[in-house]
């Protein structure tokens, strides 16, 4: 059960981008009608003591955009979960996310990888579980595999980190997890070239209380096939479209834009990389 009091949680940088992710959905999840059923986000805002609506505004949009991105790994969570109840769910860079209450099926063996600050402040506001771990790193120096028991099946989640990481980073990570997970599969989202550029010129929030750190590692959609030439166990390379909201953009729109030519090709996107059983050795690379 989350303390009423208010907790004080002072980061900067990436691990800021927590508290913004955190906020988006709260709004989405307070409101009558969410696309994302998630009291606990609502009772994180409400004890931490941060100025979340003087840094952050308060975009209805943004909520149910951050929302529908989580509600869309809950499903692929869910969907392995089916074939692989007594699973790992590897959560990289995962915030203060709360998904592993959103999922849990009384079975799952999660593992949560963040940088320490990141860990320290999930611990202090978030109950511990039994089959909840965590480790406490970035998700790039792959000391965290060492952690994994892929022998009932690992699906392993990236959402809003890789951006923040350097292309080479991004390219070992994906490799190291066919190498190491065979027949496992990663899930994560990526953002397009030009959203990359505005944050590394500083466009994006320029004139606002909060402007998002810089993300060098872009993906726009046509580039996806690429991935496959990561690593030899790579076998499948999915687009995943965020599941229908609320109103034209998010109800009709947003499901669709991989079908709108003028759009399709420079949006956000959602990835499924499925590994092969065999494993292997070598890379190369997607830019």
């Amino acid at each position: 059960m989350l303390g009423a009091a208010k907790t004080p949680v002072a980061l900067t940088g990436v691990p800021e981008t927590l508290l913004w992710t955190l906020y988006h959905r709260a709004l989405e999840a307070g409101r009558p009608d969410p696309v994302l059923v998630d009291p606990m986000a609502v009772d994180l805002v409400e004890s931490i003591d941060y100025p979340f609506q003087r840094h952050f505004g308060a975009n209805a949009g943004l909520g149910q955009g951050q929302a529908l991105r989580a509600r869309r790994f809950d499903i692929e969570v869910h969907r392995f979960l089916a074939q692989h109840p007594d699973g790992t769910v590897v959560a990289l860079g995962e915030g203060l996310e709360t998904q592993f209450w959103r999922v849990d099926n009384g079975r799952v063996h999660w593992l949560s990888v963040d940088l320490p600050e990141t860990i320290e402040v999930r611990q202090r506001l978030l109950p511990a579980a039994p089959r909840l771990g965590t480790y406490a790193g970035a998700a790039q120096d792959g000391g965290w595999t060492e952690r994994v028991d892929a022998s009932r099946g690992v699906l392993i989640t990236a959402q809003g980190l890789l951006m923040y990481l350097r292309p080479g980073q991004v390219r070992r990570l994906i490799a190291d997890c066919a190498e190491r997970f065979p027949g496992g599969a990663l899930i994560f989202d990526a953002v397009p070239h030009w959203f990359s550029a505005e944050t590394i010129n500083g466009q994006l929030g320029k004139g606002q209380p909060y402007r998002p750190p810089p993300m060098p590692w872009a993906l726009d959609p046509g580039q996806q096939p690429q991935i496959r030439d990561v690593h030899p166990n790579i076998v499948e390379v999915r687009d995943l479209p965020l599941p229908p909201g609320r109103g034209l953009l998010y109800g009709v729109l947003a499901p669709r834009l991989n079908l709108i030519p003028i759009v399709r090709a420079h949006r956000p996107s959602i990835v499924l990389v499925r590994f092969g059983p065999d494993g292997g050795a070598g890379a190369a690379a997607v830019g």
